[in-house]
Formats: structure tokens, sequence, C-alpha cells
């Protein structure tokens, strides 16, 4: 066992909302995962339950122990565990997962439950984890094998003296049988005792325990009980569970599953579980219920708390947390809800719905339980709180559900742990999140519950349910998958402050005032002292500073320091400034302290460099604690810092302005005069606000500012100044102060450069004695501007701003000031002028220039002097009146007009044409370009269909579509989003279709023109759906390849992929492959922190774009993760790597296989100097196959759209040859040239011998293909003549069925015709009695399963054996096929399972007969088909069978070998040339000698035998072949004449005998002529033919049977020599051809036989001929509508359980189902009738029409395959002969097993009602007792392993299977 790696750290984690870091313990596991948690209530020691582990922990998380738990050989399926019985399961090591840790304190042990064994559980000492004991010897032992660690709760009761009790709920994992979901059990002191674990009470009607009842499972097979939290209060015992609410969930599997709440309460000592009683539970929030209880603790409420629910303090109330919804059980949503309960409340309802029950009103209202609706029972009686039930009315369930209180809701950590207890008043609530988060809530009330802080413990990590306190509640643990958290309940110390501390809502958190620090009230040392300890904000200490500023002129100031809320400061006080003065404060008789401000020197260094202002803290200091304990703001101001006179009075402290020195103090008296102190704004020097000062460039002019309170310069002090700075230069100029409100800067002119702006804004300022600056407003602006710059037009210079002043200069043509302009009053323009306008207008460009004749057209026209009001100007467009739009108006520039209609039919283009005021020449113009009028249409729309919710882009194709200027797209009824258009297209967004799927037609709307084109429909389809997604990950990085599967994604233009995380959306590229399956790129994600972890990130959001479908956008059905991105190491240290040609490369790296399940992986591409290498991965290494290239080569690794350089391959051959190699190395060539030299010359003398034995060749290569062309020519001549031959002999032909009886002993015992189960049975009465006990036994499903098992546990239990014992048990049950059926099933889904336990492949299933489950299915299909058979399928099977029988004997067949000229074998194929002709013999029926005679057609080389089978065929034609004569039973008579007769055999004297062989005699050998007369008559022995009759019989009987077995499908390939049994006297016999392997055959007659393969055409030509009756059956058995029959029940109702047996073990691969179905029914049924046709007819089969049969039957399973049959010219000739019709087959079958996958299913009411039916109809066909008396001896032969089985079965002992087996035997033993 490796050692456990577990790490002990300590842990400095970002605190909760405030941000201060705070260390916590953690113990940290890498290779396990943590799922429970227990705390000693005394010790207070940590106990952790793990995967494997059960650790112990110190208080303070340091390791103590650990207890090793697995993994441990286990199979889910075994039943008892492994420990107790042999399994028959492959066992694999299995990881025990701790299900539950309950510390026993009666006893001092620890319970650790697992899952493995079947769920037992381990007793450990709590000091050391010592194993005291494993009880697992019965099946109380068992409590549930279920893998899910959240799924148990467990309480232990004490009972005083008496052993304790264990109340313990599980889920079960639908293994209802095996465990109770919820039992009470002793918890005995001897932890190896039997009794441990057994159950409180048990009798054999009532016991202490709750079973899901199996009714419940088969209708909800998903249906669970997942206990949530177990607790005891009063007397009663509670579980909190979630289980599926079968009122919401569908019957049907897939459906979306519905989950609901309960709370369950017993009474502790109720060993019956009479008191049982559930409600359900759940709370609501704004109209949204909460139904998915997610964790929950029982606590006091603190006593605020209890005072606001009116409930004693001593009330044990529930604080629980619920997801909202009731769907996603497993995974559910983030939406959470803190709710309160009071056990009272819950009681109250249970109350008083037992009150109800008991008054007879309504019904138990338990339907999981009881499955049905049991009314309540009126029964008068008194019920209180402390009733724990009767016997009847019970159990109950809850009418309604009981409401919690709502305290805080959560949406997005989702909070998933909670745990309370109270401090001092209050409930303080602990809930870990699913974001790895603790957050603490103080509630006081059920609407006083506030969250106080949040605790970063495990990021990202989920806090798992078990949430436990310190046993001194000073801390809390916290349990994750990796880690266990000790936090302290409180962190107080992170407040800095006392209004932090109080303000924080931490109840456990106080304000010690002299220590200055927030703590509990017990860490504060004088926190017992009046206003030692604050617990309220006002409570905080309060402090006042007389005065709170002081100039930083002014040192030494006495400050008065007034205080509240402080303790007794009788100790002392110091008072400091920050850190630079401390002095002692006085304490004064008032209360408050008198301290002094600092010292010049102290002032200096507290505000140098600060500014007009600084702010310190005045401190306070205790001397009896050297502890700051309160301070103050205090300010020092600094007036001299303050440059402006507005400034210097609007200062908040006392600063004065002295107007003749500029400058601000805070002392008056150093101004100068006492008329030059400032102390308001009014009195400031100050220019007044008039708006902006206009200046225009080059002109001389003075500037005249009014202004206040103008300082008049001394003696010595400098005049006015006006300071310009314009472009960077300053200009300086003299000003004249008229008085103290005016100013004026003298005579001067101004300028900037360029023309690019009109104006520019200059930095303007009066100044006076050099530098000081008058104030000014700080709305005052000074603007410098051009006339003539960016106003080139008369236009553009009439519409600048009024207040330049600007006009049109007429003579000039330019814009320019009126005094610049020669002869203003006629030639200067201003726009003030009465009737000003511009002449010469001119147009330069209008848009659009088309639009429809019908108007509306907004025609922009831009262009210069364009009037200045929109009045002024009129407009014509193309001789059409144009009315102007005054919003669109832009002055001289631009105008805007609408079109109205034109009345013209076809108008022609024209000019815009202008007029300015009235239409004379110099105010009228007209454009360039020209208007035309156009009538748009349309003729085609792409795509032509979309999604209902639109987002489809739409490109709408005709002509002239760019025309008007606005466009609307109306799709039916709905405006489609314009994107562009041009001349021939417009594209838009299509709009939802209001009517869903459905054709919708196009309009278009151009200004006031609409076009329609009724040809032109856009159809709405259903909207694509997304429904898997291969694989469902990716990395961080994304851009990895995911197929998408759906419905109707062609109908998407371009499909993206989303992934939200942290609020970030991104987006990847999808590429659609055909309508149902799409290949995306997956989008990264931003991570947001630095590494992710290995477990992976799961998105906030994943889903598709597709369009506007909506549901798409989010992939709920999808667990979307993404795994950390791979890294790699640079290659070398130095990111160089020297290599040798041909070695490997090793690139190490992590992450390189990400943690995922399934077998996708991620695609990594090596580039090697750009060339990719062949790859082996690993997770920590890619192995890259030896590089071909040398000299220096990059590396480069692509993955997911990421790219790793990591250095250069250094590739260096091996070093050249050396000089003594290289002359070696040329004296060896030389001397191979040599001897080349000497072989050629030889080659030439035997080339000359070659040339002579060639010729010789090519003469009998000539004559052989000559003999060939004549072969081909006559098979293709017979091909031609056949089918049509063959096709008539079939007409007329009656099909002699056998009867059910014989058609199914021949299935289910082939070989045995007169079968036992066909006879009476003879026996003693004991005997009857004992079978008949026997088959009642078989009746039991247990009984029978353990029966079949055992027996297929034995080696010595054949494969006959097992086909004996399927056919038999299905003789049997031949009365009950409905019981058959599901034990077929049962049987069936056990084998599936075993066979992917093994690991064998999936389609191996059912492919061979091992096992009685697969003979049994052939024998139900045998039984449910045959009336399918004589309906239907019968007709053509018969007609092929006749077919091929016809069509073999139309060329010769040998009697010896069974070779023949017509083959569909290649083995039955005789290989040379025959000669042979047809004879028409006249015979004479053997009963009636003067009937007419009958002409038989044979052929002259047929043997005597073959002779007679054709004419008993041709006289008894359509006679059953059973009711007719035998051939050996019959003479052949030659008749010619009236006495002349010879009796004709196949040997006798005249045989003829060469060397040693003998040939049989044929017609040809007696000269039989054609139209001869012949007679069947009965056999006679004569002297004549005696001799060798009865000898040749014997040994052609013999040999007969011996080629049938050879000519068995078994060995239908082996070409194995048959040597006939004449051969040891030393004769062998032979009738066409001699067997092929003696030496005389294949030295001999050489000459006469050509290449034998030249012979396979025929193969061919008899295909050819029976293709028709090939293709007939095959579509027969592969269509679902049949004449006159419909799909046998049997085939849907088996083909629907297969696949539902795929569905449950998730398997998905078609191919897989398809071989399922194809071994199921065609390879077990199908091919068995069709090579046995002799199955179903009353007919006998000859090994030729067996080996075409076998050669049809591979073909039939051939068309059945799903892999792809490579053929070549190798491939045998059978596959190759139907290679061309096998694809056409299969599409067949794909079609044949689709169209049964479409139809309704049958239901299994309607299923069994059929296979009743069946049974009446055939219930007399078999001796039962027979069948029982057969299936009997395996009894006896197995006796003491299916008596040990039958002891190990639970059930079989529940109902005592083994003793009535026993009681049987022993009568059978009494018989005998």
């Amino acid at each position: 066992m490796p050692t456990v790696c577990l790490l002990l750290l300590l842990f400095f984690t970002i605190g909760g909302c405030l941000g201060s870091s705070r260390p916590f313990r953690t113990f940290v596991v890498t290779d396990t995962t943590l799922t429970h948690l227990a705390v000693h209530r005394v010790t207070g020691e940590v106990f952790v339950g793990a995967v494997n582990r059960v650790f112990k922990l110190a208080s303070n998380l340091t390791e103590l122990r650990a207890h090793v738990t697995g993994p441990v050989e286990d199979n889910a399926r075994c039943y008892p565990p492994p420990s107790m019985r042999v399994c028959s399961h492959r066992l694999v090591p299995v990881d025990n997962v701790n299900k539950l840790l309950l510390i026993d304190y009666a006893a001092r042990r620890l319970i650790a439950c697992g899952s493995i064994w079947q769920g037992i559980c381990q007793f450990l000492r709590l000091d050391d984890l010592f194993k005291l004991g494993e009880p697992h010897h019965r099946k109380e032992h068992y409590l549930s094998g279920a893998q899910e660690p959240d799924s148990m709760a467990g309480v232990i009761v004490e009972q005083g003296q008496g052993p304790s009790k264990l109340f313990v709920g599980t889920a079960v994992d639908g293994k209802s049988e095996y465990f109770p979901t919820l039992s009470s059990r002793k918890l005995i002191d001897d932890e190896d005792s039997a009794d441990m674990f057994s159950l409180v009470y048990q009798d054999e009607f009532v016991s202490s325990q709750i079973k899901i009842p199996s009714d419940t499972l088969s209708l909800y097979p998903a249906f669970d009980i997942y206990y949530i939290y177990g607790f005891v209060s009063a007397s009663f015992v509670y579980f909190l569970t979630l289980q599926l609410d079968t009122q919401q969930t569908l019957l049907d599997t897939a459906g979306e599953k519905f989950f609901t709440s309960k709370i369950v309460r017993m009474c502790s000592g109720d060993s019956e579980f009479y008191s049982y009683v559930e409600f359900p539970i759940g709370c609501s929030w704004h109209g949204v219920e909460y139904r998915l209880v997610q964790s929950a603790h029982l606590a006091k409420p603190g006593l605020l708390l209890a005072q606001a629910l009116g409930v004693p303090a001593d009330e044990d109330v529930l604080f629980t947390i619920f997801s909202q919804g009731q769907k996603n059980r497993a995974s559910p949503p983030r939406q959470t809800i803190l709710c309160l309960f009071t056990l009272s409340n819950i009681n109250a309802h249970i109350r008083r719905r037992i009150q109800s029950c008991y008054r007879g009103e309504g019904t138990l209202a338990l339907p999981w339980l009881l499955n049905k609706e049991l009314p309540c029972i009126n029964t008068p009686m008194q019920i209180n709180g402390n009733f724990c039930g009767l016997v009847l009315n019970q159990p109950l369930g809850g009418l309604h559900v009981i409401e919690g209180l709502p305290l805080l809701a959560d949406s997005t950590d989702g909070m998933a742990s909670v745990a309370a207890y109270t401090y001092h008043q209050h409930s303080v609530v602990f809930i870990g999140t699913r974001s790895g988060n603790l957050k603490k809530v103080r509630v006081d009330g059920s609407q006083d519950a506030q969250l106080y802080e949040t605790v970063p413990v495990v990021e990202g990590s989920p806090i798992l349910r078990d949430l436990l306190f310190s046993p001194d509640h000073q801390h809390i643990y916290l349990l994750s998958e990796k880690q266990v958290s000790q936090l302290p309940v409180e962190t107080c110390e992170q407040y800095l402050s006392c209004a932090a501390c109080l303000g924080s809502g931490d109840p456990h958190c106080g304000w010690c005032v002299l220590q200055h620090r927030c703590c509990r009230e017990g860490a504060c040392p004088g926190a017992s002292a009046p206003h030692g300890f604050a617990e309220e904000l006002n409570k905080c200490v309060q402090v006042r500073v007389r005065p709170n500023n002081v100039s930083v002129t002014s040192p030494a100031v006495q400050l008065t320091v007034a205080m509240r809320n402080v303790p007794d400061l009788s100790v002392g006080v110091s008072c400091s400034f920050e850190e630079v003065t401390k002095s002692e404060a006085v304490l004064l008789p008032s209360g408050e302290l008198r301290c002094p401000s600092p010292s010049l020197q102290e002032l200096q260094t507290l505000t140098r460099g600060h500014g007009a202002t600084h702010t310190v803290r005045l401190q306070l200091l205790s001397m009896e604690t050297g502890v700051r304990f309160a301070g103050v703001d205090f300010v020092f101001y600094n007036c001299s810092a303050l440059q402006s006179c507005m400034s210097c009075v609007g200062s908040p402290y006392p600063c004065h302005w002295c107007k003749y020195r500029h400058m601000c103090t805070s002392h008056p008296h150093e101004c100068s005069f006492q008329e030059g102190r400032v102390h308001s704004p009014e009195g400031c020097p100050e220019i007044l606000p008039r708006g902006d000062l206009l200046i225009p460039v080059g002109v001389m002019q003075p500037l005249t500012l009014r202004a206040k309170n103008l300082p008049q310069p001394q003696s010595g002090q400098k005049n006015y100044e006006c300071v310009v700075r314009v472009q960077g230069r300053q200009h300086r100029v003299p000003a004249v102060r008229f008085n103290s409100s005016s100013v004026q800067c003298q005579n001067a002119s101004y300028f900037y450069e360029g023309d690019e702006f009109g104006d520019t804004e200059l930095d303007f300022s009066v100044v006076w004695d050099g530098d000081f600056p008058i104030d000014k407003p700080p709305s005052f602006r000074a603007l410098l501007y051009k006339c003539w710059a960016q106003r080139p037009s008369c236009g553009l210079c009439l519409k600048a701003d009024p207040r330049f002043n600007c006009g049109w200069c007429i003579s000039e043509n330019r814009c320019q000031l009126r005094a610049h302009c020669p002869a203003p009053k006629s030639n200067w323009m201003h726009p003030s002028q009465k009737g000003a306008r511009c002449s010469h207008p001119r147009i330069t460009q209008i848009h659009p220039l088309m639009g429809p004749k019908e108007g509306g057209t907004w025609v922009t026209i831009v262009g210069e002097n364009l009037g200045l009001t929109s009045r002024e100007v009129g407009l014509r467009v193309a001789g059409v009146r144009c009315n102007s739009i005054p919003t669109e108006y832009v002055s001289a520039e631009r105008i805007v007009c609408e079109m109205e209609e034109s009345l013209v039919p076809s108008p022609p283009p024209g000019p815009a044409e202008l007029c300015v005021g009235d239409c004379s020449a110099d105010f009228r113009t007209q454009s360039q370009q020209l208007y035309s009028f156009v009538t748009p249409t349309f003729d085609h729309v792409s795509p032509t269909r979309g999604p209902a919710s639109g987002g489809t882009r739409l490109t709408i194709s005709g002509t002239s579509l760019d025309a008007g200027s606005r466009v609307t797209v109306i799709v039916r009824d709905g405006e489609c989003q314009f994107v562009r258009r041009d001349a021939e297209a417009i594209v838009c967004i299509s709009p939802v279709s209001t009517l869903g799927p459905s054709q919708a037609p196009i309009t278009l709307a151009i200004d006031h023109a609409n076009i329609s084109s009724p040809g032109v429909i856009y159809t709405y389809t259903q909207d694509p759906t997304v429904t898997h997604l291969e694989p469902t990950w990716s990395i961080i990085n994304g851009s990895t390849a995911i197929t998408v599967s759906g419905t109707h994604l062609l109908t998407v233009q371009e499909p993206r992929i989303r992934a939200k995380y942290r609020g970030i959306e991104t987006t990847n590229t999808c590429q659609v492959i055909n309508d149902t399956s799409m290949l995306c790129k997956a989008p990264g994600i931003f991570l947001g922190r630095p590494q992710p972890r290995s477990q992976g990130e799961h998105p906030d959001e994943f889903g598709f774009l597709l369009d506007h479908v909506q549901t798409a956008r989010s992939f709920n059905r999808s667990s979307f993760t993404y795994y950390p991105d791979p890294s790699f190491e640079p290659i070398g240290p130095s990111g160089v790597l020297d290599v040798k040609p041909g070695s490997h490369v090793v690139l190490k790296g992590k992450n390189l296989i990400p943690a995922a399940a399934g077998s996708s992986r991620l695609n990594y591409t090596v580039l090697i100097g750009g060339q990719p290498c062949a790859l082996t991965v690993s997770d920590t290494q890619l192995l890259c196959d030896s590089p071909t290239q040398t000299g220096r080569q990059s590396v480069m690794v692509l993955v997911g759209g990421l790219e790793f350089w990591l250095g250069t391959l250094h590739i260096t051959a091996d070093q050249a040859l050396t000089l003594p190699a290289m002359v070696g190395l040329a004296a060896g060539g030389g001397l191979l040239l040599l001897a080349i030299t000497a072989v050629l010359i030889a080659y030439k003398r035997k080339t000359q011998d070659a040339d002579r034995t060639l010729k010789r060749l090519q003469l009998q290569m000539d004559n052989l293909e000559s003999r060939v062309a004549l072969e081909c020519k006559e098979a293709f001549a017979e091909l031609q003549t056949d089918i049509n031959e063959l096709t008539n002999h079939m007409d007329g032909v009656q099909i002699p069925f056998l009867d059910y009886r014989t058609y199914a002993v021949r299935v289910l015992f082939p070989g045995i015709e007169a079968h036992p189960v066909l006879k009476e049975l003879d026996t003693p009465p004991n005997v009857e009695k004992a079978l008949r006990l026997f088959g009642q036994l078989l009746h039991s499903r247990a009984f029978l399963l353990t029966f079949i098992h055992t027996l297929e546990a034995q080696s010595s239990f054949s494969m006959r054996d097992r086909g004996t014992v399927a056919s038999l048990t299905m003789v049997a049950l031949q009365s009950r096929l409905d019981y058959a059926t599901g034990l077929l099933k049962q049987l069936l889904a056990d084998l599936i399972e075993k066979n992917l336990e093994s690991k064998n492949h999936p389609k191996l299933l059912l492919r061979r007969t091992e096992s009685v489950a697969e003979k049994m299915l052939t024998n139900w299909f045998t039984f449910l088909l045959h009336k399918f058979l004589k309906e239907c399928a019968g007709e053509p099977l018969f007609l092929l069978y006749c077919a091929i029988k016809q069509q073999m004997e139309k060329g010769p067949i040998d009697a010896i070998t069974g070779e023949a000229r017509y083959s569909l074998s290649e083995d039955k194929l005789i290989r040379q040339q025959i000669d042979y002709k047809t004879l028409t013999l006249h015979c004479v029926c053997p009963e009636s000698e003067g009937n007419a005679q009958v002409p038989v057609k044979v052929l002259n080389c047929d043997s005597i035998t073959q002779a007679k089978d054709k004419l008993l065929d041709t006289v008894y034609k359509g006679i059953p072949y059973s009711q007719r004569p035998k051939a050996e039973d019959m003479d052949l008579e030659w008749r010619q004449g009236r006495m002349a007769r010879i009796i004709l055999q196949d040997e006798d004297v005249t045989t003829k005998i060469e060397c040693d062989w003998k040939r049989v005699n044929s017609l040809a050998h007696y000269q039989v002529t054609d139209g001869s007369l012949v007679a069947l008559v009965p056999k006679q022995v004569s002297a004549y033919n005696m001799a060798n009759s009865f000898t040749f019989t014997r040994s052609l009987s013999r040999y007969e049977s011996l080629l049938r077995a050879a000519s068995s499908p078994d060995s239908l390939r082996s070409r194995a020599p048959m040597l006939t049994p004449d051969q040891e006297a030393g004769t062998k016999l032979w009738h066409l051809v001699k067997n092929h392997d003696h030496a005389d055959h294949r030295e001999g007659d050489r000459g006469s036989k050509m290449v034998s393969e030249i012979y396979l055409t025929r193969l061919l030509a008899t295909k050819g001929t029976l293709q028709k009756f090939v293709d007939d059956l095959f579509e027969t058995v592969f269509s679902t509508a049949h004449r006159g029959s419909a799909l046998p029940l049997a085939i849907k109702y088996m083909f629907d359980f297969l696949d539902e047996q795929a569905d449950q073990r998730q398997i998905s691969d078609p191919d897989v189902r398809h071989t399922w179905k194809s071994n199921c029914l065609p390879l077990r049924f199908w091919v068995n009738v069709i090579k046995n046709p002799q199955f179903v007819f009353d007919i006998h089969k000859n090994s030729i029409t067996d080996a075409c049969l076998s050669v049809v039957a591979q073909t039939f399973m051939d068309s059945c395959s799903t892999s792809e049959h490579r053929l070549g010219k190798d491939s045998p000739s059978n596959k190759l002969l139907y290679a061309k019709d096998i694809p056409n087959y299969k599409s067949w079958v794909e079609r044949y097993y689709r169209d049964i996958s479409k139809m309704a299913s049958i239901s299994d009411q309607d299923m069994d009602a059929y296979l009743v039916e069946q049974s009446r109809l055939h219930a007399n066909d078999f001796n039962v007792l027979s069948a029982l008396s057969e299936l009997y001896f395996y009894v006896t032969k197995y006796r003491q392993e299916i008596l040990t089985s039958l002891d190990r079965d639970a059930s079989c002992r529940k109902h005592k299977f083994r003793q009535k087996l026993e009681q049987i035997i022993s009568l059978v033993s009494s018989s005998s």
C-alpha cells in the first residue's frame, strides 16, 4: 500500500469583506478524497472519513493516526459479498468510499461505514483507530452498496443501561430487495457479535425497517431516497431527505426528473415504525420555491431570536439550506436560501395530520411506499404530542409543504452546508458554499438576518456537508474534497477602529477602549469598568477639540479636548500629534483635557511641503495601558500658500488678502495699509464677466475691460499690462487703469498662423507690478478670429457667428470685416441685412441617384450657397417636385428633400434643379448628375429556410435594389433587420416567426414603393437543437474539437459555440457537417487566477449561438469541464538537444492527458523542422518517433490552439568512414563485380534452353485456351435459358408445412425425432408428485435463476447440456410464456452485464450459444414466429429450397462425393467436364399399374438411386416426404416389352471394376434410352442382382451419413478426403469423379482436364438462376410490412428490450446495437431455419442442397453485419459470389431495424396478453411431465451444488427452496 501523501500546511488566505490577512490551520491530502467529518464532543479530536482511509487528527489538525480501508477486491453485483461466497462476477480492486462516520460515545468507538462489500461498517477504537470489528456475515450487516458519499445519514440513540440503537437512512441504488432505505439497528458492545446491526425488532410481518417497494422501482426506476441530515429532538428521531417526486415525474425514464424534500419523524422508542410520518418541506422567497434540501443543523435559538419567534429559549430550531426549484439533484442550482424551522411548528403540523387521519379524514397519502391510496380509519382516541402510532393509520404522509422562514438568499456562491450556535443573546449561523467560502450570518429574528463576513477557505472547491464546531465553540471545522480547515468563529482583530468593529455586525466583537482593539469581552482586561468595553456603536469614544485648527504661524496654542464614553483616566493621559510631538495632558475638573499645540519648530516638521492645509491626528495615549485609545483630526493651515485673492478670502480658515502686497496672511496687521486688507470676495480685485472677448486678426485696436477693486500702483510699483499668449508666443501690451472699475489694453494687433481654424482661444490676463495677476471669473474667454478661414463661400461666410461681424465682400469674393471691403455700402453683404442671399448656388453631389416613381425618396443635395434658410430654396428632381425637410437642412451646405410621386408612366432621368429665392439666372443651378426612376424587383431569397426563432442572414436578390433612401424588408408580419444592400441584393436578419415553423411571404418597401414576389417564399423550420456533445470537456485555452449532435443544424448559417465564466463570454466557430451533426472548436475561458483546479473548472454558462435560437444558448444537459492547459519543459538545459538519427525524442510536460472520462484525448501535433512525427502520449510526456532530418531542426508542439516552441534538435549522423574502411569497401566491390560477370555468362546459356521449353508450353496453352473458351460459352448459354425454365417449374407447388409439435421439437432438440416430450410418461405416483412439485419450483423466478446459474457455473456442464436445459425449460414453461419471457429477459440482462464486465467486445454478445439464455432466446423465437413462418416467410423459403434442388438436379451430381455441376458452393463443384444428356422416362405409378404414365426428366449419368429419387419426386409431387415411399424401399424396373423387365441397381454383377476402382451403375451403364418405360415396384431380391446389393446399400448408406456430417455447416469449408467404406477391402467406389486426393487421379488424365478454377463461372450461373428466390426471401424477412401479416410482436418487443439494455449501460454505439439485434434474431433464428428447411417443412435435404443453403445463410449473416468485408482475388468464392448484393441487403437490414425502432412500443400488458394466448393455443402440444423428468436429471447430477447455491441466495433462503427441493429429491429416491 503506497504511503499516504499528507501535508499539514498553514495557509494565509485572503480575508473576507475587509481584505485583511488571517492565518488558519489546514490538513491537506493529495491521493484520496475526503467525504465525512466528526469532532469528539469532549476531547475535540477530529475524525475524517475518506476514500480508502479514516484519519484521526488532533484538534489543531495534526495527524495522529491513519487507518486504511481499501481498495478491496469486490464487484458491485456480488451479493452476498465475495468474503461470504464465491462470486461468479470478476473481482477487481474497488475504492471504499466512506459514507457514514459516527462516534459511539457509549462504547468509545468510531463507526465508519463504506461502499464495498454491499456497504459494511468498521468499528474503530477511538484512541488509535484499531479495528475492533467488521461485521459482514449476515444480510443485516450490509447497509447499501451505493457509491454516493452523501446519501446516508445516521443517528445513535443511547438507552441508558441497554445497547444503543442506530437509526440509519440510506439510498439503495435500486436494490430494495437487499437493503432497507430506513432502519433501526442494535449496536452491541461486542463488535463481532452476530446480533450487531440486527434490526431492533423483526417478526414475520413487522420489522424496524422501511423498504422501497419493487412496484415503485418498476414504475420509477430512478426512485431513491437520499438522506441529508439526521438528528434527535426530545423523544423523536428526524431525518431530512431528498427523493424523486412521483407526482410530477413522468413514468418514462428519459423524461425530466423532479425531486422533493421531506422531513421524516419517528419515535426513538418505536421498534415497529408505526410512528413513521413524512412531510414535504421547503421554503419560498419572493414567490420562487426552493425545494432541494442541501444541508441542515439543529440548534437552540438565541434569546433575541427566541423572542422574535415567540418560542422558549430552550426550544429546538432547525437551520436549513435549500436550492431553488426541484430539478438537478446531483448538480443543484446555485440559487440557494437559508431557512429556519421551529421543531414545535413541525411537530404541530404532524400532530394535526395524525389527528385528522384518526378522525377518518382522507388517505394515508404515501404513494411511493403504499403504491395505492389507503383510506384513514376513524379511530376515536386522544392524540397528544408524544403519540407513537398504532398498527393502523400508518405510515402517514403529509398533504402540504411545511414552509420555513426565509432568512438569507444567495445566487452566486451556492450555499451548501450550515452550522449554528448561540453566543450571548445572538444566533450565529455559519454557511459553507460551493465556491469554497465560509459565510457568517447573525440571526436575531425572521426579518433580522445579517451576513456580516465572508471568508475564502478553498477557492473554487465546494465545502462539503459536514460543518462542525470545536467543543468550546472557539473554532469551526470545514471539509472540502482535499482539505480540512480550522477557522476561528470570529476574527475581531481584523477591525482596527471602534466604528468598524461595532459596525461589522459580528456579535462576538466589542471595542476594548483603553486597549484600542476589537475583541471578545473576555479578552479585554478592563471590560468590567464603566465604559471600558463598548458593544454598541453609539458607545464608541467620541472626542472633540477646541479649536480644531491652528495656523502654522501660531505655535503652542492651548487646546481643550472634550470626551464622551471614556473610562476613568485618572492615571494620566498624553497628547500627541502623529509621531512628532508628545505632551502630558492636564485633566480639568470638568473632565476635559488641556493640551498644547506643537511648537514652531515642530510645526515646520509637521507641515513642510503640505500646501495650504495639513490634517494630522491628535491622539490620546493612556498612561495606564501605554496604548493610544482615542484621537481626533486637527488641521494646520498655511494662508501664505494661497496665491489669489478669491482663494484666500474664500478659505474656511481665517485668512486675509493684502491687496497692495498681493499676498495672503493669517495676520491682518501685516498688510501695509488698512484699506488694503480684504476680508471677503466682494473686496477682491477682479475682471468682471461680460461674455467672450472677441479680437479680429490683424486689426489694430485697444481692448477695454470692466473690473472692480483695481488697486492703484504705489510708488515704485509697475503699471498695468495685458499679457497675451498665442501659439506659444507671449505679447505684453501696456494697459491703462482708468479707475478701480476699468482698464484698457492699448492699441495692438494680434494674429495666429494658418487657416485651419476660424477662431482660437487665447491665454489672456491682466497683470500689474510685473507679475501680480488680477483675478478672472472662471467663464472668462478671449477669442482671436479670422473671417476668411474655413469660410471660402458666400453661404459659409454669412452663417458665421454673428458676433464676429463677418460679411461677404462681393468684389473681393472673400469673407471679410466691413472695414476691409471697398465700397462696403453696396459691396459688402451681412446676414443682418434684409434680403441678404448668396448668388451662384452650386450642386456638387446628389444621393441617391435612383428611386422608385412612387416617390418618398429622401434626396440629399450637397453644394455651396444653398440658401440661408430652407424656406427660400425651391427644388425639382428629374422634373418632379421635391419637398424640403427642415430638420435635415444644413444652412448653405446641404438640403434634404422628399420626392413626390411621378405621374408620368415611364419618366426619363433628369437633373436636380434648385432656386434660391427667385429663379433668376444668378440664383438658379442644376446638378451634373442625373436622377433616374427605376422599378426595383426581387426574385430569389437565400437561404430559403431558417429557424423559426429568426436570426438567419437573408440575401434577397433582384434588380435596382439600391434605389431610394430607405428600405424595409417584411417577412410575413415581422421586419427583417437591415444589414446592407447593393443593386443586386439586400441583406437582412430574419425576424422571429409568430406562427412557428411555416412558410412566409417576403415584401419590400423602398420608400413609398411596395414590392412583392409571390414565387419567393421563405420557410421557417423547426429551431435547431443540440442533443449531445462529444467530448464534454476541453482545456482552458479551448480550440479543441467537439462533435455536436442535434437536429435541423443545416438551417444555421454561422453557428458558434459559447462559454461564460466569471462574467466574461467567449465564443468559437462551428462547421456544420450535416443536419444532425457539426464540428466545433471549444471556446476558451479566462480564469482570472494563476492555476486552474486539476479536477477542472465548470463554466457558468455553456451553449451555442444558433442564429436567434435562445434555447440553445445554454446547454444544461451537459456539465462541460475545462481542464488545465498542457505545458512543456524546454528540451535540454539550453534549449538545444543533440540526438542521433533514428533515436526517439521525449518531450516532457504536465497535464498532457486531462483527467476526463471517456475515450477522447487531446490531439497533439509535433513538428520537427516543420515535419510532423508519429506520437505516443502519456500524462507527462510525448514520445516522438525518430526524426529523419539532420542538422538543426526546431521543435514545435501544437494542441488546441496553443503553440509551444520547445527548442532545437541538433540531429547529427555518425562520423564518415575512415580511409582503411573505404579501401576495404573498394576491394570488396571489385570482387563482387567479377562474380556478377561470371553469373551473366551462365545465365546466357540457360536462357537458350528455356526458349525451347517455352515453345512446347505455348502449344499446350493454346489448346487449353480453346477449351476454356468453349466452357465459358456453354456456361453463358445455360444462364440465359435456366432462369425462365426454373421459374416455370415453381408454379403451383404446395407447401408441406410440419405441424407445430414436430416443428418445435426439430428446432429445440435437433436430431432427436421421437423426443420424450412427445410421449406419455409412465411414472410411479410418488415420482409424478415430485415432478409436479418440481414444476411448481420452476415457476419461482428466484429458484429457476439460481438453478440455471448454478448449472452454468459447473465445468462439466457442456454446450450440449446448456442447449438441452434451455429447450426443456421452455417446454416446461410452455403454459406460462409470459413468465418465461420475464425470465428470459432477466437471463439476457445478466448475460449482457457479464459480457461487459469481462471486458469482451459488446458485439460478441449472443453470437455463440454459450449460455442457456442464448438457446432459450432461439426457442422463444421458435415458439412465437411459427405463425409468421406459415403465413408469410415460409413460402419464399420453400420456393428457394425447391429452386436449389431443381437447379442442382439439372446437371450431374456425384452420388459418392456429393459434388455437382451446378452449385453455389465451391467445395461441392465438379471441376471437370462431364459428358451427359437428358433423358425423358415414362414412369408407371406403383399404386395403380393401369394409370397413365408420368414423364420424368433424368440424366443418363444419374445413378440408379438418383433416378429413383427423381421419379418419386415427380410422381409424388406435392405429397409430404414422410408420407411417400423411400428410394431404398423401391426397385426401378426397366420395361422393354410386355414381358422383358430388368431390375436396375446401383451395384450388381455387371458393375465395372478397373484396378481398385468400382464404378456405381448409372442409366448409361444399362444403356437406357430416351423415352424408355420404367416402373417403381416394391423391393425384390433375385439371384441376378443379389450379389452385392446388401453390401452396397449398407456401404452407401454409411457413406452418405458420413457425407452429410462432413457437409454440415461446421465443416462447410473443409476439404478433407472422404474414404469409402470399401477401401477397407481394397476396392474404392466412384461415380462421376474419383476422389481428388488419390494418386492416380492426380497423375492420370492430365491432358483431359483444364485448370479447375475455370469451372467457378458455374457458381455465377447458378447464383444468377437463383437470384430472384434469394431476393424474395431476404425481402420478406427484412420488411416490416408483409403480405397479410404484421410484424410479429416478439421481434419489436425483443428489439426494444435490447435498446433499453443498451441505454441503461450507456452504449451509444449504433454498430453495437445493430449487432445485438442481428445476433438475436437473424443469427439465432433465421440462419438456423434457412440452413435447415426440414425443421419447417416435411422434406428431405441432400448434401448438395445443404451446401447451397449454407452459402445463402452465410450471405444472410454477412448482410446483417456492420463490418466492411474487404474482398480480393484470394477471398473465398462464396464471399465473392454475393459481394455486389450484400451492400444492398445491408441497406434492407438497416431500414428494417430503423422501421422497427420507429414503431410504437409494445406495453408489457399487451405482450403478456399475446403470450397468454400463445400458451393457450399450444397448451397440450408437449408432455410437461416428460420435460420435467428430463430436466430433473440435472438436479440429480448436480444435486449438492444446487442445494448449496439455494442456501447462499437470500431470496431462496427466505422461501425455503432448499427444503422444498430436498423434499422432492427424497420423494424420487423413495420411489427408486
